[in-house]
């Protein structure tokens, strides 16, 4: 297991380590009923925390932020000196969790998207699983929900007898709920993203060669580019300028830490 402890980049902490560590602190998290929020963010998802400090506080407050992306990995290769040999992919992390969670016998609920692709995702897991149990599932009302609604969810997945949860509401929306929820369900919560659809069997993947060469985000704007352009032409080019000025040391974010506000402000 590797784990070379966690490191800025663009002001965001990201951990480096692999997928045998990451999984092995969810479940023994999950074991101890002990909370434990985490991400696995590419590009995108650092960048969301580069630009604006409020979520940068918030994504520093999760318990672990792992390298999604391979330009993730990259970066903290070229300006920690971290030698991770491979990056942390969300949906190839649910799935070595939910495996653990099947041996181990934790139960996990399923936390965002739409019914049609939560049935799915939950049939094609205890297919791929056996032992895996799920404990309920819950689509997003995509919008805020209000203070009674969010109490509901909490008991509903408490209630439920899940050890953990898999969270689908998309980036950024479902690191916010991860970390408002964290200290409320006294869990795993993992914001996989991309996974449900994914493994759900509704969204294609990119080819292993384009994701090995850090190319996925280019397959998926040809999937989605009304939806991405934006995204990707505008956000790629800035990482890369705010990593180099981290690499030379002209100009590093910092690393801004929750301070203390209340969890509240909570997406469903």
């Amino acid at each position: 297991m590797i784990d070379r402890g966690r490191h800025s980049i663009c002001g965001v902490k990201v951990n480096a380590m692999d997928y045998e560590q990451a999984v092995q602190r969810i479940v023994d998290a999950a074991k101890a009923g002990e909370p434990c929020a985490v991400s696995a963010l590419a590009v995108h998802g650092v960048m969301t925390g580069c630009l604006d400090e409020e979520h940068r506080r918030r994504l520093n407050g999760l318990d672990l932020v792992l390298p999604d992306g391979q330009p993730v990995r990259w970066g903290l290769n070229l300006v920690h000196r971290t030698g991770l040999k491979e990056r942390v992919y969300g949906p190839e992390l649910t799935l070595r969790t939910a495996a653990a969670a099947a041996k181990h016998g934790l139960p996990v609920y399923l936390y965002g998207s739409k019914l049609e692709t939560l049935e799915k995702f939950s049939v094609n897991l205890q297919k791929k699983y056996p032992g895996l149990q799920i404990a309920g599932m819950e689509p997003s009302k995509f919008r805020k929900l209000t203070p009674e609604e969010k109490k509901e969810v909490t008991e509903r997945i408490k209630a439920s007898g899940a050890k953990m949860v898999f969270v689908g509401l998309g980036c950024p929306r479902q690191e916010v709920w991860a970390y408002e929820y964290r200290d409320l369900l006294r869990m795993p919560l993992l914001a996989v993203g991309a996974a449900f659809d994914f493994h759900a069997g509704t969204l294609k993947q990119a080819p292993a060669w384009m994701q090995k060469r850090g190319l996925e985000w280019f397959f998926r704007l040809t999937q989605e580019p009304a939806r991405l352009w934006k995204r990707y032409l505008y956000l790629n080019p800035l990482y890369l300028l705010t990593l180099f000025g981290e690499f030379t040391g002209v100009r590093r974010l910092p690393t801004l830490m929750p301070n203390g506000q209340e969890r509240e402000q909570s997406f469903g």
